[in-house]
């Protein structure tokens, strides 16, 4: 975190009184904000600033959100981000995911759901391995090896060798579920529900099939025909690992 209590969340959206809603609701529920109102500002912000999360708007004048949210990833930005997306707008946040966003939330919403939303993400980058000591079972259920990856549930990291291969929280949620099944095969809906999702949202199956495929390009030798992460036509995704 980059304070020592308070994550620091940069709120980026051009509708005033939303943007101000939020920012006044997030520093009550023990945040600490700032705010731009639109990518311009939010750069200039980001370039001066450290934060632990943005909150960020689809539809902006100008850049829109998405551009913005894979600019800051081919620019190696890790930075947890989060859209805000109209209900209908499913294409708009299934670009989101692709261009490396952690998770979405479709507006209307309650504010309070927004808080869990930016605490699940923080939790699933900040959390400690457990300091108990781990059962060999533990170990080994919570572990899994993809030819020269590994990828520890325990830490949610994912390694070929000595070199970190990096994950959005979305992505690191989804590995530990199908590690969690491997073997087994698992729907979209299960694996959106054990990824923390609502399983009657509308995008839930193409937001899992768009993270499938992009955790594909990171540890499959060839993407397009998976060893490791494998579609079971008409009913979901199995995983084998070692």
């Amino acid at each position: 975190m980059t304070g020592q209590d308070q994550p620091h969340i940069l709120v980026v959206d051009d509708d005033d009184r939303l943007r101000d809603l939020l920012t006044r609701y997030l520093a009550e529920n023990g945040f600490m904000v700032s705010s731009a109102r639109d990518a311009a500002e939010a750069r200039s912000s980001l370039a001066g600033l450290q934060f632990d999360l943005v909150v960020l708007d689809v539809l902006m004048p100008g850049e829109k959100g998405v551009d913005l949210a894979r600019s800051l990833r081919e620019g190696g930005s890790k930075l947890p981000i989060l859209l805000l997306t109209a209900l209908t707008e499913t294409e708009d946040r299934i670009s989101g995911l692709e261009a490396g966003a952690d998770d979405y939330l479709a507006k209307p919403f309650e504010p309070r759901e927004l808080v869990l939303r930016i605490e699940a993400i923080l939790r699933r980058y900040t959390e400690a391995p457990k300091p108990v000591a781990e059962t060999r079972r533990d170990v080994v259920e919570s572990a899994a090896r993809f030819g020269e990856f590994m990828f520890d549930a325990s830490k949610m990291t994912l390694q070929r060798g000595d070199e970190h291969i990096y994950l959005t929280s979305s992505e690191q949620a989804l590995l530990a579920a199908l590690v969690k099944r491997r073997g087994e095969t698992t729907t979209r809906e299960e694996l959106h529900g054990m990824m923390g999702g609502n399983a009657v949202d509308p995008g839930a199956s193409r937001s899992i099939d768009v993270q499938v495929t992009r955790l594909r390009r990171k540890f499959e030798e060839d993407p397009k025909q998976p060893r490791y992460l494998q579609t079971v036509r008409g009913r979901g995704y199995v995983l084998y690992a070692d």
